[in-house]
């Protein structure tokens, strides 16, 4: 595999999947919630009385759930949450550049916010934590969940655990379009975040201008560089990790020790032969390819351009490497931090660019649910250091009145 090759197969075919979405769009604009049942039915194979999860519901999901799967939910939400909250900006800060002029920045939270949570395949609890913790870290009032239906108890658990304050039984693109133009029961957000498949991700994509979005996220990836220090059962072990997602998630090595691959390569097979979800990880490691380098720095440059989602550093100057990397979603060095920590309970989020989207994006994070006004407090003092270049400069533009509006508050003083 060659560093084209990962992004070839990183291309997605899209195929109808645009005219599909579209379709889906102007069902929902212009049926509102008979689309989404008429969807349900046809996409889910499941008749929606009730579009929003009530609290009973909700409260008999906790009593559907083991008390330990409970721990584990609230011990991972309390971990996102503290690493999250180091993630705050000051509320406003101000500085004075030169006598008589201050600058600053005020920082405020987004009002309403939606998260999407993908099921289908498999069930996401540690996804709902991961979207809705950041957006109430920031201050989010309203943060809404959407997710295909039937919603599994646990998802619906850690929705709550996670702060959230509407949960709403709807897949895909049409959940995409009922959070970006809002329906009968689903009033409109201002943001959208979380991984989706193909076509999620498309709604998203077509509706940013609509509604703002994190990123294009989803399917799962992982690149591993290493080298003849690493454990190959160790990388075998977190590249099906990743490869059990999805069909479509792609797997990475890049190292200098032809001997680790091979062993690697041994690794997989003796790991294939008993895992669960067999059928998920055969297709998706036909997706996983080895690049064989001269040395690890010529990895680092090859594992730079391919911009990975999962970087996973596994070689004797791991550390040392880490100021190195320029592009990557998130980063685990040595061969003891699985990336399925980051996953689920490290506190770092798991809401990531994928296919080479790293390379222009930031994993999602508090600022993702924060926007932000510059702030000046300008003196008569402040003011008369500045006139001129402004005046200058409106005038110049042939914006005359910009001009005298600072000449009047200089002859006022005058």
């Amino acid at each position: 595999m060659t560093v084209d090759d990962w992004h070839r197969a990183r291309q997605a075919d899209l195929g109808d999947v645009v005219g599909t979405v579209e379709t889906i769009i102007e069902r929902v604009s212009r049926d509102g919630d008979k689309a989404l049942r008429e969807l349900a039915l046809e996409l889910d194979q499941v008749r929606m009385d009730a579009i929003r999860v009530d609290r009973d519901r909700i409260d008999e999901a906790y009593d559907e759930l083991e008390p330990k799967i409970l721990d584990a939910l609230e011990d991972a939400a309390d971990r996102i949450n503290q690493f999250h909250q180091m993630q705050l900006p000051p509320e406003t800060w101000t500085r004075e550049m030169e006598p008589g002029i201050v600058l600053g920045v005020r920082t405020t939270p987004l009002f309403r916010v939606g998260a999407y949570i993908p099921g289908g395949r498999a069930k996401y609890p540690s996804t709902a934590l991961m979207t809705v913790i950041p957006a109430k870290v920031a201050g989010v009032e309203e943060v809404i969940a959407c997710s295909p239906p039937r919603i599994d108890p646990v998802t619906l658990v850690a929705l709550d655990v996670a702060g959230v304050d509407e949960i709403y039984e709807i897949g895909g693109s049409q959940a995409i379009a009922a959070m970006a133009l809002g329906t009968e029961s689903v009033a409109l957000v201002q943001k959208i975040v979380g991984p989706a498949n193909v076509y999620g991700t498309v709604a998203k994509m077509l509706m940013r201008g609509t509604v703002e979005i994190d990123f294009p996220a989803g399917p799962s990836e992982i690149g591993v560089l290493a080298d003849n220090t690493a454990n190959p059962r160790f990388i075998a072990a977190d590249i099906l990790a990743q490869a059990e997602h999805d069909p479509k998630c792609p797997s990475v090595l890049v190292t200098d020790s032809e001997p680790l691959a091979m062993a690697i390569g041994t690794a997989l097979d003796d790991m294939l032969a008993v895992a669960t979800r067999r059928d998920v990880l055969d297709r998706s490691m036909a997706n996983a390819g080895f690049i064989l380098v001269k040395d690890i720095d010529e990895g680092l440059k090859v594992m730079n351009n391919i911009a990975p989602e999962h970087l996973s550093i596994q070689t004797s100057n791991a550390q040392s490497l880490l100021q190195r990397v320029r592009n990557a979603g998130s980063i685990f060095i040595g061969g003891y931090t699985p990336v399925a920590c980051g996953d689920y309970a490290s506190g770092t989020n798991h809401v990531l660019p994928t296919a080479g989207n790293a390379m222009m994006f930031s994993g999602l994070n508090v600022a993702h649910f924060t926007k932000t006004s510059t702030v000046q407090m300008i003196t008569p003092e402040g003011l008369a250091s500045i006139a001129e270049t402004v005046m200058t400069l409106a005038e110049v533009e042939g914006l005359h009145s910009h001009s005298n509006s600072v000449r009047v508050r200089l002859e006022k003083e005058e």
